[in-house]
């Protein structure tokens, strides 16, 4: 398994915070973002797809390290939809999808998306950028 490992993990606490480090509403801690786009593409019944949407939206944002969320809908290609969550870290976006109520309110629609990468490392100006290199034990 590869992991993406920063070089400094722990600067969002060590105080060598910048813009990448998000402030959690429920611990007050600031940590490297994470952006989660999870897109979809729904032929027909947009309207109750948008219900399941805002409901996976409803049970994630009840989830520790959660900082906010959106559905949209593409304007040129209406058929794609996306579900947009902001998270503390790829740690808390992790363990929110393990969650008892996720699995079972929110899993079945993100079984439908995109087979795509979803989370991203938030990037600022300035900023070093995560490394891609196995994680070592030990």
């Amino acid at each position: 398994m590869r992991m993406i490992l920063n070089r400094n993990e722990n600067h969002c606490q060590t105080g060598s915070r910048d813009a990448r480090c998000a402030r959690s509403s429920t611990t007050g801690a600031y940590a490297p973002g994470v952006l989660v786009l999870t897109r979809f593409r729904v032929p027909s019944a947009p309207d109750a797809f948008r219900a399941r949407l805002e409901d996976a939206l409803a049970v994630l944002s009840e989830q520790r390290g959660f900082l906010d969320g959106h559905v949209g809908r593409n304007v040129d290609e209406p058929e794609l939809w996306v579900l947009q969550t902001r998270w503390e870290g790829v740690g808390a976006y992790r363990r929110a999808l393990s969650a008892y109520d996720v699995k079972m309110r929110a899993w079945a629609l993100l079984g439908e998306a995109l087979d795509e990468p979803t989370a991203y490392e938030t990037v600022t100006p300035g900023t070093s950028l995560n490394e891609d290199r196995p994680r070592e034990n030990g």
